[in-house]
């Protein structure tokens, strides 16, 4: 999953970007209006975490700029200003959650996880796909009760297929959830993350299908069939 943390505080930015990252996201990070307004016109991101107090307008310009621009990605206030008024006023300009500062990693985590699986039309934190189940809280994979070993590469692609389930998931899509912007990547690093997975679920009954020119689909030996 790739996230957008727009925060002017660079050692808070610092603690949030590294918590997130060895969750297995990968975190872009605006410290202002203008860069933040930068990374949302060109990428495509999970979730936005937007922090208020910016040092060039106030973080709801983002919010408007945002929504106006007519994309829905799911956006989660950070904001240390308590009052129930600013709370219903930055929901009715079309956040997705607000959120008092100081918060707990745990709780951050908890609910982004919940706005990526509400953006898919997903209630339940449980995923189950053939034999494959996919706790997205708790972040692991079983097969038939049977823990699978993943790396966190593995199961952020998996996770990022599953969430998608049937649906095409472009390889340009899933290099940028998987490493974002980092300019030493191997062009092939997506196709050794799927080679991998696919091993692994292997007894699941869950494919990862090739659908040539356009990307990745995850399926089930019954839909090949069917």
């Amino acid at each position: 999953m790739r996230l957008l943390l727009v925060e002017d505080n660079p050692p808070l930015a610092d603690v949030i970007c590294r918590a997130l990252q060895q969750t297995g996201y990968v975190v872009d990070w605006a410290p202002n209006k203008c860069e933040a307004d930068t990374w949302l016109i060109g990428q495509s991101y999970d979730v936005v975490l937007l922090d208020l107090g910016l040092p060039d307008a106030d973080g709801a310009d983002v919010l408007r700029r945002l929504r106006a621009s007519g994309k829905h990605t799911p956006v989660l206030v950070l904001s240390a200003r308590e009052a129930v008024d600013e709370r219903v006023r930055l929901l009715d300009l079309g956040a997705d959650d607000y959120v008092v500062k100081p918060v707990a990693l745990n709780e951050l985590e908890a609910r982004i996880r919940s706005l990526v699986r509400r953006s898919h039309g997903i209630a339940d934190p449980m995923l189950v796909i053939g034999a494959l189940r996919l706790d997205t809280a708790g972040r692991r994979a079983l097969v038939d009760d049977r823990p699978l070993e993943l790396s966190s590469k593995e199961l952020a692609a998996l996770e990022h297929l599953a969430i998608r389930t049937h649906r095409i998931v472009t390889k340009e899509q899933l290099l940028q959830a998987l490493y974002g912007w980092q300019g030493d990547i191997n062009p092939n690093a997506v196709e050794k993350v799927v080679s991998r997975l696919r091993a692994k679920l292997e007894e699941s009954g869950v494919i990862i299908r090739t659908v040539r020119g356009l990307g990745y689909s995850l399926e089930t030996d019954e839909d090949q069939t069917a």
